[in-house]
């Protein structure tokens, strides 16, 4: 089954993908360690952004990367011997239709990828289909209703509530973060365990103004701008003035907050 990407697949968007990555690594994987001999499914790897830290983190599990797409999955292959990994392989598949026997897998590993799918309890469902019983799962989700920042600007938020439209219009959901508890319960995982990351930015975190207020929060508001235009939205006075407002958050005296939701469940044993 295809979904559109709210972003694209263009190399844009690959460059803001490593910066999210690399800017957050510690905030969202420090924690995510497997034990060794492992067999792990990475869903939705994307061009492999997140590879790289869950395959160091964890250097003697076997992880299983996929993907719908073919580029991607060519990009992802290229990252993964770039940084020298050798515990990772990379197939092209769809989360709704895996090509993996039933409780193949000890650990399940999703990031940033249900809030791009209409039918997100559905695909947590298939991934748990090929999960053994007891293993468990991680999934990693923003939220884009947490974003606030200081000086406010109704310009910038209007132009992050037209990311928001396009991505639901797609059949996306920007805001999925604060629902992973009851969309992993409903998918039939027990013991969910939901621990909110918020990134916290101001003039004290350059590294943060730079990597995530700029290149990779605001980079993606500015990606939809072309969409947003078009759809008529917006207008084009306030969306760029939004961008302008964003790019300058949490420089000075300004403030920038986000939270990204991170879920573990676990396959129940009977």
């Amino acid at each position: 089954m295809k979904h559109p990407y709210v972003h694209g697949y263009h190399p844009r968007e690959n460059v803001r993908l490593q910066d999210q990555a690399s800017t957050l690594v510690e905030l969202l994987h420090g924690d995510t360690v497997y034990p060794a001999g492992s067999r792990v499914l990475e869903a939705g790897c994307g061009v492999a952004a997140q590879t790289v830290a869950l395959a160091k983190n964890s250097p003697d599990t076997l992880i299983t990367s996929v993907d719908i797409s073919e580029v991607s999955i060519a990009e992802a292959r290229k990252k993964a011997t770039d940084a020298g990994l050798a515990n990772v392989q990379f197939q092209q598949a769809d989360i709704f239709n895996l090509p993996f026997a039933a409780e193949f897998f000890d650990h399940v590993f999703i990031c940033f990828v249900l809030e791009h799918l209409s039918r997100p309890e559905e695909a947590l469902v298939a991934l748990k289909r090929v999960l053994k019983k007891g293993g468990t799962i991680t999934v990693i989700e923003g939220d884009h209703g947490s974003a606030y920042f200081y000086p406010d600007s109704h310009a910038a938020h209007k132009a992050i509530q037209c990311q928001v439209e396009l991505q639901k219009r797609a059949g996306g959901n920007a805001m999925i973060g604060r629902s992973l508890s009851p969309l992993l319960r409903r998918a039939g995982f027990n013991t969910v365990h939901v621990s909110p990351r918020m990134v916290y930015v101001d003039s004290g975190k350059p590294d943060f103004v730079d990597g995530f207020t700029k290149k990779t929060f605001t980079a993606m508001i500015e990606g939809v701008r072309d969409s947003a235009l078009g759809a008529g939205l917006i207008e084009q006075e306030i969306f760029d003035q939004g961008i302008r407002d964003l790019y300058r958050t949490a420089e000075d005296d300004g403030v920038f907050c986000y939270t990204f939701f991170k879920a573990v469940g676990k396959k129940p044993l009977v």
